[in-house]
């Protein structure tokens, strides 16, 4: 039985490696986001990816979903968007007589949610439920969604006309946040090239299933991490509640967060228990969302990013 255990995780650094490639052969001088995303997908955690328009978010987004044999959405959002656009509607069926449920879009495997702040808040809410419980309530009745179920999310964090900011509930539902930020001269010339006869995004060939996808997410629950990083990470997030300049510091859902997507980044690495390097890796793209400053820290310019940098600095790791 032992013997299949190190088969088993060569099997998942396989796919990984497989998805890295095939996202990368499209999205150009981004292996720090791939990574990301990977890690998120394996952790079972859900991405906001923020950044000006054009550098590539939603074609990272729709490559990851090509790239996987199972369902995927996207919503396009907008102020005039309704709950029931995303969650179903109940139609009366005449010939039956009876209410029939059509699901929405929120019933796949790969959501994609593009600008997600251009919806209203009531609609942002109605992801809330499904993005926590992996269900949601309609009509008085709970629906589960897939066990496999990975929302990616976008918005523009410089245009506000027309905007609804997400609130701190609905920022805490996400594992991560991160930019794409531009690419270099090179690789901007090799995206050009890229597009000059076709879109690449159209030729990217499915490399996972769903049954390879929840082995994967089951194997990442599997790495070990040690009694000290569980304390280290504890007192990092514990630390964001007490940093000047912070009203409401990062949750123990951080915590928790920040654990899985460790695990999920060791796998990644080809190790089967977590260090220290992995949790410092993650820290800003795991926390810095998650925490609400004072006005006083933001009128003066101090950045979530920046208080997270300097609780990083202040908490000792562990040897």
């Amino acid at each position: 039985m032992a013997s299949t255990q190190p088969l088993q995780a060569e099997s998942q650094i396989r796919l990984l490696t497989r998805l890295a490639a095939n996202i990368t052969s499209v999205v150009r001088g981004q292996d720090g986001a791939v990574r990301l995303l990977l890690a998120a997908l394996a952790a079972g955690g859900h991405v906001l990816i923020e950044d000006v328009p054009g550098t590539g978010k939603t074609t990272l987004a729709k490559v990851l979903a090509r790239s996987l044999d199972v369902e995927f959405q996207r919503i396009q959002c907008t102020p005039d968007l309704l709950p029931a656009d995303i969650l179903g509607v109940s139609i009366f069926n005449q010939k039956s007589q009876e209410f029939e449920f059509h699901p929405g879009p929120v019933f796949c495997n790969v959501l994609l949610a593009d600008e997600i702040n251009r919806a209203t808040p009531r609609t942002q809410s109605a992801l809330l439920e499904a993005m926590a419980e992996r269900q949601v309530s309609i009509d008085r009745l709970t629906r589960p969604l897939a066990g496999l179920f990975f929302v990616i999310a976008t918005q523009n964090p410089i245009e506000f006309e027309g905007t609804y900011p997400l609130p701190e509930a609905q920022m805490d539902r996400f594992a991560m946040r991160f930019t794409l930020g531009y690419v270099d001269q090179e690789r901007e010339i090799a995206i050009l090239t890229a597009h000059q006869q076709a879109d690449p995004v159209a030729g990217i060939q499915r490399v996972a299933t769903q049954v390879e996808l929840e082995s994967l997410q089951q194997a990442v629950r599997g790495q070990a991490v040690s009694e000290s990083l569980k304390k280290y990470i504890v007192t990092l997030v514990e630390a964001t509640r007490e940093a000047q300049g912070v009203r409401i510091g990062a949750s123990p859902r951080a915590s928790l967060a920040l654990m899985k997507c460790a695990q999920a980044l060791a796998l990644i690495d080809g190790l089967d228990f977590v260090l220290p390097d992995h949790i410092h890796e993650l820290a800003v793209p795991v926390l810095a969302h998650r925490l609400m400053l004072d006005r006083e820290a933001r009128f003066s310019g101090l950045t979530a990013e920046h208080i997270i940098t300097g609780v990083l600095e202040q908490v000792r790791s562990p040897a």
